[in-house]
């Protein structure tokens, strides 16, 4: 692989702590934020479709940043490493544009890939925060807004940590061919 790094905000801004990722990739893109040139950061909000195809353009590493229910407080913010479709949360048969979840994007990139001959990233990631309220309405609740500083420290973080992970020989290998 390249070592490209695509970090993905996902949600919808109309309702409520729906728009987490979208509001957290807007902070990591800011002018006083500076990442890495292999490090690309986008809003894709409800496109879901739209990031498996950009994600056929070979990342190394995807961060998804999305609201994520998980039963914690809200604004707990949580790292999990998807290991296969079907590990973030019960998948979906529908294939809806506006409402694909994370679990939807990597097992329509997976079918993608199987068509195409291109790899998915090596890793994926997904920084979620526990939301309040998902009503329809424009703006965050207070400890969902109150997580997006961390939330971008931690994607930061994982940024660097990533940028310091070797390469897998298999993908050495694969390179020098």
């Amino acid at each position: 692989m390249n070592g490209r790094i695509l970090i993905a905000g996902i949600g919808n801004v109309f309702l409520g702590d729906d728009g987490f990722g979208v509001e957290t990739v807007r902070w990591l893109t800011g002018p006083d934020r500076t990442l890495p040139d292999h490090v690309e950061v986008v809003d894709i909000g409800v496109r879901g479709v739209h990031l498996a195809y950009q994600l056929l353009d070979g990342y190394d590493t995807l961060v998804l940043v999305d609201a994520t229910a998980r039963g914690g407080a809200p604004g707990t913010l949580y790292l999990i490493e998807a290991a296969e479709p079907g590990s973030l949360a019960p998948g979906s048969p529908v294939l809806d544009g506006h409402h694909m979840s994370p679990d939807a994007v990597l097992a329509l990139l997976g079918t993608l890939c199987a068509g195409t001959g291109a790899a998915p990233p090596r890793r994926t990631w997904v920084v979620g925060c526990e939301p309040a309220c998902l009503d329809e309405g424009i703006g965050l609740s207070d400890p969902v807004a109150a997580a997006v500083p961390e939330a971008v420290r931690m994607i930061v973080d994982l940024v660097r940590g990533e940028a310091r992970q070797p390469v897998p020989e298999d993908d050495r290998n694969a390179a020098a061919t």
